[in-house]
């Protein structure tokens, strides 16, 4: 990959060999499927996906996948991720293996109730402030 950050998703993923371009395009379609309402960006330098705060960030690299659902989304999941490299809030999905894009789904759920459940926290947290005026 150049070294000039994309502006899009669609820039990042051309940037790849046309089998990693399908997997990224995959990946996409696959959280866009399960969060329609979630806003795409860029976020440092990786394809993320936003609603009510970020949901998760992936990228490619030589040999593997990087999905970054965030710390939480790793603990949730320890048992299904447990046959991947994983570390604090990252997971390497081998390139040489399939793509475990159920998996993906479940994460993606999970931080998108996750990210709602502390939205709604906060708007009650204003809500029961006394109102000084």
């Amino acid at each position: 990959m150049n070294s000039k950050i994309p502006k899009s998703i669609d820039e990042y993923i051309k940037n790849f060999p046309n089998e990693v371009q399908q997997i990224l395009q995959t990946i996409r379609s696959t959280i866009q499927k399960e969060v329609p309402e979630a806003t795409e960006t860029i976020s440092y330098a990786m394809p993320t996906f936003v609603l009510n705060g970020t949901l998760v960030h992936f990228a490619a690299y030589a040999k593997h996948i990087g999905f970054y659902a965030l710390p939480s989304g790793n603990i949730a999941f320890q048992k299904e991720i447990s046959k991947y490299k994983f570390g604090k809030g990252s997971i390497q999905f081998p390139l040489n293996e399939p793509i475990p894009y159920g998996l993906i789904k479940k994460i993606v759920k999970f931080r998108v109730n996750e990210n709602l459940e502390k939205t709604k926290k906060r708007i009650q947290k204003k809500k029961s402030k006394p109102n000084h005026e």
